[in-house]
């Protein structure tokens, strides 16, 4: 994935949304923790499950913006119809193994 990201050069813009988006993740598992740390009962299970859910959600949505992202960088930038069917058969390809 490296190499795609190397030579995508997120905008300024969209790395920023992105690394937003992380933090917001990050602090939904930081109250993930405290969950479990502080759970009384196995019914609170429910609550803890429910956070879990929605990093991971939180999550797949962050992946697909930054392949989102990617394409689009990759589509504007290519010099031509060889250079962007060799872009789309890279991204394919991580979709194929990451998603």
């Amino acid at each position: 994935m490296s190499d795609i990201v190397e030579s995508t050069a997120l905008t300024a813009l969209q790395k920023k949304d992105l690394l937003h988006r992380l933090a917001r993740i990050e602090g939904q598992l930081r109250g993930v923790q405290k969950l479990i740390a502080l759970a009384a009962t196995p019914s609170d299970c429910d609550a803890v499950a429910q956070q879990m859910a929605a990093a991971r959600k939180a999550l797949d949505r962050s992946f697909v913006q930054l392949l989102t992202n990617t394409i689009q960088t990759q589509s504007a930038n290519a010099r031509d119809l060889a250079e962007a069917q060799a872009s789309a058969s890279k991204l394919a390809a991580m979709l194929d193994k990451f998603a």
